[in-house]
């Protein structure tokens, strides 16, 4: 099973669950406060809705590969570093209501994409923070070597152009 998820930031969530029902003929598969996800089989697809500010209009959270395996996530990192894209890796990590292993990239628009699995439903959502300014997809990561970095930089200048979007 693989599968590309989108999210989506909005600003009324459960308007936005209503059309994406009508749109996609399907009910959530997941429903929480602030959150919910469509999982479709056809057209394989994970559609999550982020409830974002009253008034803001809609937008990318980010992008996704979902796929079935832990193997499956350590194989995407070790292709993605081999091709010479920065990464940052998240294990046994709690995100949108779920236990995940992950890895994050981001495309050269700044883009941030995960390839993800979900390993267990959890209780909490702690959201990573996945802008182009943010620390490799989550403010946790704050030493040199985990920066998101342009993936079309060298590893050596990825290094040397880091920096920490929490402080630190």
């Amino acid at each position: 099973m693989s599968r590309v998820q989108l999210a989506l930031r909005v600003a009324d969530l459960e308007a936005s669950i209503v059309f994406y029902s009508k749109l996609l003929g399907a009910e959530p598969a997941k429903r929480r406060e602030g959150y919910a996800n469509f999982a479709i089989t056809e057209p394989p697809l994970k559609l999550v809705l982020i409830e974002g500010e009253t008034g803001e209009d809609t937008r990318l959270d980010h992008l996704g590969v979902e796929v079935a395996s832990t193997e499956d996530v350590a194989a995407a990192t070790t292709r993605l570093k081999e091709a010479g894209l920065a990464t940052f890796e998240e294990k046994d990590t709690s995100c949108c209501y779920a236990l995940q292993d992950k890895v994050w990239v981001h495309g050269p628009g700044k883009e941030p994409w995960e390839v993800y699995v979900v390993k267990a439903d959890a209780d909490t959502f702690q959201k990573a923070d996945t802008s182009p300014d943010a620390c490799c997809g989550t403010t946790a990561c704050c030493t040199p070597d985990e920066q998101a970095v342009d993936p079309a930089q060298t590893p050596a200048e990825a290094k040397a152009a880091a920096r920490c979007a929490c402080g630190s």
